[in-house]
């Protein structure tokens, strides 16, 4: 077993970790809403690296109306057809908003050449034209954040088998991610050169490890936190008032609850 594995971060530990990182996500997006903040994070990397769980970790206290997180599916004919970035302009963060993306515009230039989807025209197009889209939407106020998660081979099949074998999981794996883990050497290829051609002064890249996951995400958030202005705003104050009678016990004239779930 390797030194990475055997400094694996357990549940209890990250829990305690993340916690007061939680506090601050809250406190983040309190600031976002008050001053009109808007907020973007693009999450890139291997199958399997931990783009999901870190996304979740962000958004799981934060109010669902404020912040959205965005998995597309592959493009439809339509957008086959639209200037590359249009399909994700429309999910930009407004005023107040967070937006997660789960996969971005990137696709282009990691499995959409990797695995043959796009032109070799298409993709350098694409690297010529992702930094200028960027600057564009920093210049008009988003707070851009790009993170490439990495973890080594190893570890990635070590988490494709494991959900290969659980049905719990099961529903995580495609035919793509399984020819797709046959080109590791390939994707770093393609990394290197979007890295090379997007890693901007106006909109770096942060690449974290995720070879251990509880531990790449609290860096990744810690890194995300630590990115952004003081983000300390009060909450709202509020009062409740003391019940004028005795707290009520629920009626049911036309319905009954179900059975409730047996203990055992």
């Amino acid at each position: 077993m390797g030194k990475k594995q055997k400094d694996k971060l357990g549940r209890k530990a990250y829990d305690k970790l993340l916690e007061p990182m939680e506090e601050e996500l809250v406190g983040m997006a309190r600031w976002a809403a008050a001053t009109g903040a808007r907020i973007l994070v693009l999450f890139e990397g291997r199958d399997t690296a931990g783009k999901g769980g870190a996304i979740n970790a962000i958004a799981a206290k934060l109010n669902p109306r404020q912040v959205h997180v965005i998995a597309l599916s592959a493009p439809s004919e339509r957008e086959n057809g639209q200037w590359y970035f249009q399909r994700y302009v429309p999910h930009l963060p407004a005023r107040g908003e967070i937006v997660l993306f789960d996969r971005s515009w990137y696709n282009r230039a990691g499995v959409e050449k990797v695995m043959g989807y796009a032109t070799e025209p298409q993709v350098q197009a694409f690297l010529r034209d992702a930094p200028v889209f960027e600057r564009m939407l920093v210049e008009d106020g988003i707070l851009l954040f790009k993170y490439w998660l990495t973890c080594d081979q190893e570890r990635q099949e070590e988490r494709l088998f494991e959900r290969l074998e659980d049905p719990l999981k099961r529903w995580k794996l495609s035919p793509v991610d399984l020819a797709a883990r046959l080109k590791y050497e390939d994707y770093t290829k393609a990394r290197a050169q979007m890295l090379k051609a997007t890693h901007t002064r106006h909109a770096p890249w942060t690449l974290v490890d995720f070879n251990d996951q509880h531990r790449g995400r609290l860096t990744l958030i810690r890194d995300l936190l630590d990115r952004l202005p003081d983000t300390r705003v009060d909450p709202a104050p509020l009062e409740m008032e003391p019940l004028d009678h005795k707290p009520l016990k629920e009626k049911f004239d036309v319905l009954e609850p179900i059975r409730p779930f047996p203990e055992e």
